[in-house]
């Protein structure tokens, strides 16, 4: 019988200080020191004060003494499941380190009991075990993710436990995201209203003209995210893939689709699913072994993940699941499995625009350039990359090829199957946010300035085309006024009031005006 570390007082947890002296963990964290879960850590663990106090402290959320759960597995899985939601991956952990009888005996001690029935529930759902209990006859249906804690998906009824199966996925792909200040402060309501005030103002030709353009700029800034600075060739036909997002259900097929547009040059690439191990990171120059930032889903494993992210993208496309969270979970999903050699980070960044256009959000052809401000935050993006990609590489064993390549030794398919997608909900969000209420009127708005200024200068000058973009192109580069050189060589016919005229209206038009109020 292992030793009852619940009622210690701990000083110190997996290299994490306790904010006070005389603490006990409490729910996950002293789930994991009691049955040496090898889990990552949750994004906060608790423990319980002596004092009367509730409070955060970096990592910590302290619990006052009378949130004190009994020292027991069911005290402290209903404490966790009460406070701090659910954690798929230290559940599915737990229940195949402690094994059935237990968990039979705490279900058999409160048949009725809500938080019984689902430690039930998730027993059976991530085990595929069925335990030796009759089926609850009696009790009200629980809820299996709180929805004051965590997003709920589509409602299923799980008529053996009396619980409502809400989980946003499937055993084999189910990210879950955190209720949190910053997710409840946006409404994807709020921003398709704003989207339809903004587009009801503008002229359908230059709303035209602006979607290309921020297409465009979308597909070259998911290129220079990976460091590329592709032809305007290539990046146009990658920015005539991402328009067509959300015309194709979602399939194996189509996502071998879009690799092979984004890999124009396949003599050293091998194409489709990977049938070798995978990572982000360098070589070390001594040895030339891998260093990695990232390792990929066992190949073995990709195409059961696969069909677990394809499954609940149908299922959140379906169904109510707020349209900014389902794109993060299934973008970030995607490319924390990288089920590609390459390709993995565009066609990622693609999924982004396909679930929300899949869900009605973005507008029929108009994309939201979501990588542009990405690329705005590259800093921030790899943050939220890195916090799920660095705590993972600890449960991971693998050993270097000699081709330089990882070999992963271990079982680690319930790592991407699992995760908190919060903060890359956030990331998201906040992007998303600001291409709605930025990007797209600036851009709007830069074309109206950009006519008019055209107008006038077709009303005072007989000027080819080409003259009077290079013309307005000068005025923009140098805040309103023409260059010397501008001056010495293109433009050098123009008397000094006509330039002075050119420059008055500039500041005139994109400088002191507000064509449009947003």
């Amino acid at each position: 019988m292992k030793n009852n570390r619940f009622s210690e007082n701990v000083t110190i947890f997996r290299n994490y200080i306790l904010p006070e002296t005389d603490m006990k963990l409490a729910g996950y964290s002293a789930l994991i020191n009691q049955y040496d879960l090898e889990v990552p850590l949750p994004e906060y663990i608790s423990a319980i004060s002596q004092s009367h106090r509730q409070y955060e402290e970096g990592r910590w959320k302290v619990f006052s003494i009378r949130h004190e759960p009994e020292h027991s597995l069911p005290g402290h899985l209903t404490f966790a499941l009460k406070y701090e939601g659910v954690d798929l991956l230290i559940l599915k952990k737990l229940f195949e380190k402690i094994g059935n009888t237990e968990f039979k005996a705490i279900i058999k001690s409160q048949p009725t009991g809500r938080y019984s029935r689902r430690i039930w529930f998730f027993y059976e759902w991530l085990t595929d075990k069925k335990l030796d209990v009759k089926d609850a006859q009696s009790g009200n249906y629980v809820e299996a993710l709180d929805p004051k804690l965590q997003y709920p998906g589509p409602k299923q009824r799980s008529q053996r436990h009396r619980v409502w199966n809400n989980l946003p996925g499937n055993k084999d792909f189910c990210p879950l995201v955190r209720c949190t200040e910053i997710l409840e402060s946006f409404s994807a309501e709020e921003l398709e209203k704003n989207v339809k005030e903004t587009i009801g103002k503008v002229h359908p030709d230059l709303l035209s003209r602006a979607a290309a353009f921020l297409l465009l700029k979308d597909s070259k800034a998911s290129y220079a995210i990976e460091g590329e600075t592709p032809p305007e060739n290539r990046a146009q036909r990658w920015g005539a893939a991402i328009g067509q997002a959300g015309q194709k259900e979602l399939s194996k097929d189509e996502l071998l689709r879009l690799q092979e547009i984004v890999i124009e040059d396949r003599r050293f690439v091998n194409m489709g699913w990977r049938k070798e191990g995978g990572f982000v990171g360098v070589h070390n120059r001594v040895d030339g072994k891998p260093v990695p930032d990232h390792i990929s889903a066992r190949w073995q494993d990709v195409p059961q993940l696969i069909e677990g992210l394809i499954k609940a993208n149908k299922s959140l496309i379906d169904s109510e699941y707020d349209p900014v969270l389902a794109a993060s979970s299934i973008a970030f999903g995607f490319v924390f499995i990288h089920p590609f050699a390459d390709g993995n980070g565009r066609v990622h960044r693609y999924l982004f625009h396909h679930v929300l256009a899949r869900k009605g959000f973005s507008p029929k052809g108009l994309i939201f350039p979501v990588s542009a401000v990405i690329l705005d935050r590259i800093d921030d993006y790899k943050k939220i990359l890195e916090s799920y990609s660095k705590p993972r590489l600890g449960y991971i064993e693998w050993k270097p090829t000699p081709d330089g390549n990882v070999d992963v030794l271990n079982d680690t398919i319930d790592l991407y199957r699992y995760f908190d997608a919060t903060k890359q909900a956030e990331l998201l969000y906040e992007c998303v946010e600001e291409t709605v209420l930025k990007t797209l009127p600036e851009e709007v708005k830069y074309l109206e300035c950009h006519d008019k200024m055209r107008n006038f200068i077709q009303n005072h000058f007989d000027m080819p085309d080409k003259d009077m973009e290079n013309l307005i192109g000068f005025l923009r580069q140098n805040s309103g006024k023409l260059s010397q050189r501008a001056l010495d060589k293109e433009f050098k016919a123009l008397t000094d009031d006509e330039v002075r005229m050119l420059e008055t209206k500039y500041q005139e038009i994109f400088l002191d005006g507000d064509l449009i109020s947003f």
